[in-house]
């Protein structure tokens, strides 16, 4: 694994097109039509893991969720991030930073009541 993201990183190294060229215009307040369409597509993505998140929540268990399939999403989630900001997307970065969120949360509560059922198993 290590090697891999050896491998990766010394690929990116020599790519000139891969920094983020014009941060000022993910600031500029015009939108442009394709943007406005990409915050409506952006919300329903984004918030397509909030209900797996409210259910285990309100059913203070981690039972059905799958903590690799939120991470893995967060981590292409954080791509999606820099490749709007490579092309100077708002909806891609802003909704990708929010769904980031989101599943760090979902981990984060998966962790939190899988350590409350083990040690629930343990007592009895």
């Amino acid at each position: 694994m290590t090697l891999f993201i050896v491998l990766c990183a010394l690929m990116l190294a020599g790519c000139s097109d891969l920094i983020v060229q014009d941060t000022k215009s993910l600031l500029a307040p015009q939108f442009q039509r394709s943007e406005l369409v990409g915050l409506v597509a952006g919300a329903g993505t984004t918030f397509a893991a909030l209900p797996d998140l409210i259910a285990m929540l309100r059913r203070r268990s981690s039972q059905g969720m799958n903590p690799r399939m939120a991470g893995i999403m967060g981590v292409f989630q954080i791509a999606w991030i820099y490749y709007g900001l490579l092309i100077v997307s708002r909806p891609v970065v802003m909704w990708n930073v929010i769904a980031v969120v989101i599943n760090f949360l979902s981990v984060a509560a998966y962790v939190r009541f899988d350590r409350l059922e083990r040690s629930a198993v343990r007592r009895v």
